[in-house]
């Protein structure tokens, strides 16, 4: 695992010259925010992937390797009933980056069954449910839910309701921290280190991408090209 002493040198030596302290004046809080950001913007790219559906996650091994770690499963605790669809209480995990999957199942009087859901779009409600292949049915086990105001609506035909769902989705990539050095986010200082979590390949690709992001920063025309090229062909 690459230490955030040798992630530091390494994001400083990307942006200097060869034998050169051109960009030594760069400050670690703003290595960590550049990095942090980096995260994000990788694993949405990379999540979102670029052939025809714009869905990447699970296209290769490699991006099913390198995206696992940011998987993560929620149960729902609470859903309240309402005309048609139930809803969740609580908010979207407050790490959520985007969904994977529902986890689901139904009870119909003294039946219980596993649920499949699939999401559907705000816009499309009123067609799903009167589609007879996508409309609310216990005997088929299928529905689909929605997301809006950050809560989950599934669908159901008033003779079955959800009695469990559990949320499967890509979370936000853990904030590194140097110990000693101000958090930029929460404005704290850590008195431990948090590592970046990913495996060494895949760090060597943010430490490009965070090298890229402060080069467009500090107006470093040529580090900003190389760094975005090296990112995108190991990606």
């Amino acid at each position: 695992m690459i230490t955030n002493s040798t992630l530091l040198l390494k994001i400083r030596q990307r942006l200097n010259k060869i034998s050169s302290n051109d960009s030594s004046n760069i400050e670690a809080w703003q290595v960590i925010e550049a990095f942090n950001k980096g995260q994000v913007a990788w694993g949405r790219r990379d999540e979102r992937g670029a052939n025809m559906d714009r869905q990447g996650d699970e296209q290769s091994t490699t991006q099913i390797d390198d995206l696992q770690p940011l998987l993560k499963d929620t149960p729902i605790l609470t859903l309240k009933a309402f005309d048609g669809y139930q809803e969740t209480v609580a908010s979207l995990p407050t790490d959520y980056m985007r969904w994977k999957r529902f986890k689901a199942t139904a009870v119909c009087g003294s039946c219980t069954r596993p649920l499949k859901v699939y999401l559907g779009t705000e816009a499309n409600i009123d067609l799903l449910l009167q589609d007879k292949n996508t409309q609310p049915n216990f005997n088929w086990a299928e529905t689909f839910a929605v997301m809006k105001g950050n809560k989950i609506q599934i669908y159901n035909d008033g003779k079955f309701t959800v009695d469990s769902l559990i949320l499967v989705y890509y979370r936000l990539p853990v904030r590194i921290q140097i110990q000693g050095v101000k958090d930029p986010y929460s404005g704290l200082t850590p008195t431990v280190d948090v590592p970046c979590e990913f495996k060494d390949d895949v760090a060597e690709i943010l430490i490009d991408e965070a090298a890229k992001i402060l080069a467009g920063d500090i107006e470093n025309t040529f580090q900003y090209q190389r760094n975005d090229k090296s990112v995108k062909e190991d990606t």
